[in-house]
């Protein structure tokens, strides 16, 4: 995404109101900088390590230190309470690290003082790294290893997301795009032949073909045929990759091609009801994933109409960013009707000289958003359960086997019923139960006759620069 700060502040809109009160955010994250997909395993680079460790600074003095300029509500601001925050990632190795480098710079070390703990005995025990905090990175299973892999849907599982992407490789925009930019890839053959063959070199493969030349640009010393690969031709190279990438990631008439946003928006309603509802945990969640995801959520959410810039692949350490607040002091449980939500995005690594800009969601005029209107406009497309999931993946294995199984659908619309009127869930707690009652049974019985006793012990925007729309695809 290749939006300029200027064209960011004059589009987006004020994000800061003093007597607002922020309840939970929600952040989902790009990785840093990292080696070419072309050339796998991919690893962030240091250069990467350091652009998600200035985001995680940045998003520590907005939302987390003490003096904080939109502090969460309750939060610590020195010593991580484990409770009031999650993080997630898939298991990847440039994501997860990126996640543990974002932390880095959201909780940093906080020395040998709030750094030990004395013990009974006397002794006092330094936490390594001058109180290094360990917070830990939970695995989510979507994206898997996306950060090796070129195909945007090879991580995501999903049977019909993989078909309808596929038919954008038989859509007139794709023909005509791959046609007309045959000579412009061609060109670029002295440059990339020795990582991409003939065959390869084309506009099926922009995006691996631009991020193999992005990387270079970046970190090569030298570069085969460097006269060829001009500042113009580069941002070809970009415009064209951010041309196919949404053509795989989202389509108005098919937004099962959309299926990675659908169920990061279920993850964001989740998270944020348990903001709601959680009593003072649960006030930070974030979450690496992804740049298909980022376009997914976009199209999703409607955010092209507002800026073209959201159409483009958003650059590394890109945030999108769910503020969940109310427009007065804090109270210990908010209804409902006093919550608003705000979303703001940043292309790019954050720091306190570029911010994230606030955008309105779903076609709506306001930036912030009564709670109703948000989880009602989200709900439109989020997928939630992993029977909804299933049923629109078309998916009937794995872990979809028992979630489209005739036996699982019976007469109940969720197929969690059975017919004498007990959920399975509840079942299954009784079943538990009954079970547990007899093993205690029989550790009585061997406590009592063998003597034994129980012992204690004690963690984006030139799109159109080639003069074709997105209407075919859209359409």
């Amino acid at each position: 995404m290749r939006a300029s700060d200027l064209l960011l502040l004059s589009l987006g809109l004020p994000f800061t109101h003093a007597a607002e009160t922020i309840l939970g955010v929600y952040i989902f994250s790009r990785h840093g900088d990292r080696t070419p997909k072309s050339l796998p395993p991919a690893n962030l680079t240091d250069l990467g390590y350091q652009e998600i460790f200035t985001s995680g600074t940045y998003f520590r003095d907005r939302y987390i230190s003490s003096a904080a300029s939109a502090k969460i509500a309750g939060i610590n601001s020195d010593l991580v309470k484990q409770s009031q925050i999650t993080v997630s990632a898939p298991l990847d190795t440039v994501l997860m690290n990126s996640a543990q480098g974002f932390l880095q710079g959201l909780y940093p070390p906080v020395g040998t003082t709030l750094g030990s703990n004395k013990l009974r005995n006397g002794t006092v025990v330094q936490v390594p790294l001058n109180g290094y905090q360990l917070i830990p990175v939970q695995q989510v299973t979507s994206g898997t290893a996306s950060e090796d892999s070129a195909w945007l849907q090879g991580a995501s599982n999903c049977a019909k997301a993989t078909v309808s992407s596929n038919e954008y490789f038989q859509s007139q925009d794709y023909k005509d795009l791959l046609r007309n930019t045959a000579d412009f890839y061609k060109s670029l053959a002295p440059v990339i032949n020795g990582t991409f063959s003939g065959d390869q070199i084309s506009y099926k493969n922009a995006y691996t073909i631009f991020d193999l030349l992005h990387v270079a640009s970046i970190h090569n010393g030298t570069i085969n045929s460097s006269e060829l690969l001009t500042d113009e031709v580069l941002f070809q190279a970009r415009t064209l990759a951010d041309r196919h990438e949404w053509g795989l990631s989202y389509n108005a008439s098919d937004e099962i091609r959309a299926v990675a946003g659908a169920t990061l928006a279920a993850q964001i309603i989740q998270s944020l009801n348990k903001t709601m509802t959680g009593r003072g945990n649960s006030k930070l969640n974030i979450e690496f994933g992804a740049y298909g995801t980022f376009q997914s959520f976009f199209g999703l959410a409607q955010l092209p109409a507002v800026n073209p810039d959201f159409y483009g692949i958003p650059d590394y350490a890109s945030t999108m960013t769910f503020e969940l607040f109310t427009n007065g002091p804090a109270t210990p449980s908010p209804t409902t009707d006093e919550v608003n939500v705000r979303f703001l995005f940043h292309n790019g690594t954050t720091s306190n000289t570029s911010e994230p800009v606030a955008y309105p969601l779903f076609g709506q005029q306001q930036t912030s958003l009564p709670w109703k209107t948000f989880i009602d406009g989200m709900n439109t497309f989020a997928l939630g359960s992993q029977q909804q999931w299933c049923s629109a993946c078309g998916n009937n294995t794995g872990i979809c086997a028992s979630s489209t199984s005739p036996t699982s659908a019976s007469s109940s619309p969720s197929g969690t019923s059975r017919s004498d009127g007990i959920t399975k869930p509840v079942a299954g707690v009784i079943g538990a139960m009954v079970t547990l009652a007899v093993i205690l049974g029989i550790e009585a019985l061997v406590m009592l006759f063998g003597g034994l006793r129980l012992v204690g012990k004690k963690r984006l925007t030139r799109l159109a620069a080639l003069g074709e729309s997105f209407t075919t695809e859209k359409a």
